[in-house]
């Protein structure tokens, strides 16, 4: 197999080229471009120079991807038979797909490139736009570009943009992030003597209608920490400043045992949410659950003890683990198959315990707890076979509270009525129901139907006093009407 010589052409005209690339161009016998649209392979066939390009594979398909494999597939096949020199715009290891396949066939012994010169497009780029790449630049693949890519404090070029087509997808991953009209600039054929640079509005961008294949899209940086309110970098900042040395007097204070209770109200208040089926609150909720995982984090890493990253790998690390299925080889049927992996997985992690149910308390539920003692029970056989021994239990459990309740002490009472909730999880499990789900959906129902009765209340005679019970009943039988309605 003969070599593939690869050659930039640069960002512009052909005066761009250095003398020995030029030399090589017009010394190669077999010359294929990957596309015909670069000012440079206008001027080359005007000086005699004999091409030809791949521009009718970017017909073909739908994905450019799928256009840069078929490239490098005629490549090799067309290198099988002679020397071949290949040109591509800008400088071959920069933003160029075919280049790096090429270089993956090159590892893997397939085939002998030869990579020449060629100037990149960033020099004139950065010239254009008087930026200076010190202060921090990303390049970007506008065909293959993600929200979670881009660092909002950095100078952003996005290359690629060949169309109306990517500059629309570009610009909606864009506004995942920056102000609808933040400003953008877009570069066209930077360096030569058709540069042409145009500033428009974020929500703009797919409507300008110079873009084409010598298209670079600048998006300059946020400073302003209000101006990047959706990058989770400017949240962890702002946690940060809040418990520094200068920060929040309240904040700073703060430990991991201080602030349990708040985690476990903002939890319960996001399940509220979640019940009322507010996604405006659902939002507010999980950013407050959210804080409450920030300030853990600042306080471990302030202490020197652990830092958001471990967060991350922990758990980022336990996903793959225990989703073989997504991340691995292995293949499941259903959900059940993943819930019984899981607990496989889990249980070979964790060290051995001398009881089924050590760590399965739960100290803010007991309900909760009581949950994972029966679970955990019922896995080794210690259960009722069916429901029906659950509700006989409640039933006779239900018997002895009531005998204690007339003739027992506070002690015998408060035990007997541990086990009538004690029956009343088991029930709840053995229907699939969460038991603290519906305590809280309880608890919401009481406080929705009791307020509506206070109102009823102030706008009738204006205290409960002046009620009967009868008639505060038939305030609450009308609560429950209007539920139903």
């Amino acid at each position: 197999m003969h070599s593939i010589t690869i050659i930039g052409l640069g960002a512009g005209d052909l005066d761009q080229l250095a003398l020995g690339t030029y030399r090589q161009l017009k010394a190669a016998t077999t010359i294929v471009a990957r596309t015909d649209q670069h000012p440079a392979i206008v001027e080359l066939r005007a000086e005699g120079v004999e091409l030809t390009s791949f521009d009718a594979i970017y017909e073909k398909h739908d994905a450019f991807e799928s256009v840069y494999e078929e490239i490098v597939a005629e490549l090799l096949v067309m290198c099988a038979e002679q020397p071949v020199t290949y040109v591509v715009p800008g400088h071959p290891l920069v933003a160029e797909r075919t280049v790096q396949l090429l270089v993956e066939k090159e590892q893997a012994g397939i085939v002998e490139l030869n990579i020449a010169g060629g100037n990149s497009f960033l020099d004139p780029i950065f010239a254009a736009l008087r930026i200076d790449p010190i202060e921090g630049f990303q390049l970007l693949d506008g065909t293959d570009m993600k929200r979670d890519d881009v660092q909002m404090t950095q100078h952003v070029l996005i290359g690629q943009v060949y169309d109306a087509f990517v500059a629309s997808e570009v610009k909606l991953s864009l506004m995942e992030k920056y102000a609808y009209d933040h400003p953008v600039t877009i570069v066209t054929a930077a360096g030569s003597t058709g540069e042409k640079l145009s500033t428009v509005p974020l929500f703009e961008l797919d409507h300008v209608t110079t873009i084409d294949n010598l298209t670079t899209v600048y998006v300059p940086p946020v400073l302003e920490r209000e101006g990047r309110l959706k990058d989770w970098s400017t949240f962890r900042e702002i946690i940060a400043a809040l418990c520094a040395p200068d920060g929040c007097p309240w904040d700073r204070e703060q430990t991991h045992a201080s602030l349990k209770r708040y985690l476990i109200e903002e939890a319960h208040e996001l399940l509220e949410a979640i019940e009322q089926q507010d996604d405006d609150a659902v939002i507010e909720e999980l950013g407050d659950v959210l804080l409450q995982v920030f300030l853990h984090a600042q306080i471990g890493e302030d202490d020197g003890y652990f830092a958001m990253e471990d967060i991350l790998e922990s758990v980022g690390a336990k996903m793959i683990r225990r989703h073989p299925h997504v991340f691995g080889d292995k293949s499941v049927e259903n959900s059940e198959e993943v819930l019984s992996n899981w607990q496989d997985i889990k249980k070979s992690e964790k060290p051995q315990v001398e009881s089924l149910l050590d760590g399965q308390d739960r100290y803010s539920s007991a309900l909760l707890t009581s949950f994972n003692y029966q679970k955990e029970a019922a896995k080794v056989g210690f259960d009722w076979p069916t429901i029906d021994g659950a509700l006989d239990k409640f039933a006779e459990e239900w018997q002895e509270f009531h005998a204690e309740v007339k003739n027992g002490t506070k002690e015998s009472q408060t035990d007997e009525l541990g086990d009538v909730l004690f029956t009343i999880v088991n029930i709840s499990r053995f229907l699939k129901l969460s038991p603290e789900e519906a305590m809280v959906h309880a608890n919401h129902k009481f406080r929705s139907r009791f307020s509506f009765v206070e109102t009823s209340v102030k706008e009738g005679r204006g205290e409960f006093a002046d009620y009967t019970l009868d008639e505060l009943e038939a305030f609450w039988q009308l609560a429950k009407g209007r539920e139903q309605q």
